[in-house]
């Protein structure tokens, strides 16, 4: 019984590497950059969608995917600015699957678009393991979760392309150890870089879409 779930486990992950890997071929096709975020439930995904996406497209021709375990609620937020935005209702599953991400991708005008965002459903630990086929994930932290989640998820901070900090315009109000959350950071990953965001002051935003916006895409 072991070996065989070993060998069924492996399988999934080697048919979900081969679905990421077709995604990646369509978009590299088509030019486009997709951004896979992932950060934990209430870190401020969507608000940072809300506050980036107006900047971005004054350049880009830009796409949303949205991941949820029920409701299309942020789905709903983002509609009224006029871009393509799809929800993927997981049902449970803890993660957006490479296999549905490729479906609801195919399912875009993709001639019409040159960045994807994917916002991965709220967990800093399964969204990390699998490849959707993205050029890059962006590892969303809000200054309410506490300063030490680098350490204690570490394997999202090695993998990202980009770390965000969140709700920065909450900090006179909280225990949390700024200075701190940055070194932590850094142990985990001494190159990457961090963008400190208040979407609801508008703090940062333009910094970090400017970086979006000159992403290379390896």
């Amino acid at each position: 019984m072991k070996k065989t779930e070993i060998k069924i486990y492996k399988e999934i992950l080697k048919a979900e590497g081969e679905w990421a890997a077709k995604t990646r071929e369509s978009l590299r096709k088509h030019n486009i950059l997709m951004l896979n975020l992932i950060g934990s439930p209430g870190c401020g995904k969507t608000a940072l969608l809300e506050a980036l996406l107006p900047l971005l497209l004054k350049k880009l021709r830009c796409a949303v995917l949205e991941g949820d375990v029920e409701t299309a609620r942020d789905a709903e937020r983002l509609k009224d600015l006029g871009i393509p935005v799809s929800q993927i209702i997981t049902q449970g599953t803890c993660h957006l699957g490479a296999q549905i991400v490729n479906k609801a991708v195919q399912e875009l005008p993709l001639a019409d678009l040159d960045l994807i965002f994917v916002e991965n459903v709220g967990n800093l630990v399964c969204p990390t393991e699998f490849d959707i086929g993205e050029a890059a994930k962006l590892a969303v932290l809000s200054v309410t979760e506490g300063e030490d989640k680098p350490l204690k998820y570490p394997l999202l901070f090695r993998k990202a392309g980009a770390a965000v900090l969140t709700k920065i315009d909450l900090l006179p109000h909280l225990p949390f150890d700024r200075v701190k959350c940055l070194e932590f950071i850094s142990q985990v990953n001494g190159r990457l870089p961090v963008f400190e965001i208040s979407a609801l002051k508008e703090q940062g935003t333009l910094t970090l879409a400017d970086w979006i916006s000159a992403f290379e895409i390896g």
